[in-house]
């Protein structure tokens, strides 16, 4: 899949294509819905399928601090999407020129002059530029201007519940991760590359993996068993806390960090994904580093006995 990193990037050999434009957060079951409609179309006029997202997102760039927290990554959406077929993904920088343009002149300035796009899908829900103006009626009203079509993709439902990334995100809070699970498609992870930390738990006698998460804030808090993969393991179960290290750091970004359960490996820059099982508990701020250090040691004795009791 190719990455076209914004509008100036864009060459005569993008125009002409089937788009797409949202957050794409979590590309849940409903996202996918879109992506498969967008697919089908690209499919039958012989052209390529786009997604076109911001980075930041709209509500981040807005208000940083009061936005939800992100389902996942760029990083972590681009694979997504490249693993799902799509064609080319636009990343458009969020910024006050973009917040304060007219939805007509957004969809001339990228749908028409910079993709020539012949075909659009939208989510039913879809709202875009200026006070969130802009909505599928416009764009119809504009593809007869401009000749192209535009439909949008119906809602999408499981088991009568709408598929949402606000939901997902009240899922994961609740720690209910056979909801998230049926409405992503597939349980909830975080993956990223592991880099150095403090160190802290290598001393204590429980080494870490440190992932990157890049975000602000994770849209789960607390102390979990998980399962993990990549860098040679496959579903290797852990212990992971993820949060703001209260005891350690007292910060305010969002870290994770997971213990493997009876493993020793390296895995300093690899790339690792950790899927979340069960709570344990919310995080905590101890007195001392040797309460965090029983605290931990309690924590993996109740990850073992949630998975040796866990159905198959």
């Amino acid at each position: 899949m190719e990455l076209i990193r914004g509008l100036h990037n864009l060459r005569p050999r993008h125009r002409g294509c089937v788009a797409t434009i949202g957050a794409f957060d979590g590309v849940h079951l409903g996202h996918q819905a879109v992506l498969a409609h967008l697919q089908q179309k690209a499919q039958d006029l012989g052209l390529p399928a786009v997604v076109i997202v911001f980075e930041p997102l709209p509500r981040e760039y807005l208000a940083p601090i009061q936005a939800p927290a992100r389902i996942m990554s760029f990083r972590e959406k681009f694979e997504a999407m490249q693993e799902l077929g799509v064609d080319r993904l636009l990343r458009i920088r969020f910024n006050e020129s973009l917040r304060v343009m007219a939805p007509k002149d957004f969809l001339r300035r990228v749908f028409v002059e910079g993709l020539g796009v012949r075909y659009v899908v939208l989510g039913d829900d879809f709202r875009f530029g200026k006070a969130r103006q802009g909505n599928l009626a416009l764009v119809q009203e504009e593809g007869r201007l401009y000749g192209y079509e535009a439909q949008p993709t119906s809602t999408c439902e499981v088991q009568g519940e709408r598929v949402s990334s606000t939901r997902i995100r009240e899922a994961l809070e609740a720690a209910d991760f056979g909801l998230a699970e049926r409405l992503l498609g597939r349980p909830y992870s975080i993956s990223g590359k592991v880099v150095y930390g403090r160190q802290l738990g290598k001393q204590i006698g429980t080494p870490t993996a440190n992932l990157q998460l890049f975000r602000l804030r994770a849209p789960l808090s607390g102390v979990y068993a998980v399962e993990v993969s990549g860098a040679g393991l496959e579903r290797a179960e852990g212990v992971a806390n993820v949060g703001v290290r209260p005891t350690v750091d007292d910060s305010i970004t969002a870290n994770l960090e997971v213990h493997l359960l009876d493993r020793e490996i390296g895995l300093y820059g690899q790339h690792i994904s950790v899927s979340f099982r069960h709570k344990l508990r919310d995080e905590k701020k101890f007195d001392s580093v040797d309460d965090l250090r029983a605290a931990i040691a309690r924590d993996i004795d109740n990850t073992r006995a949630w998975f040796a009791q866990r159905p198959a």
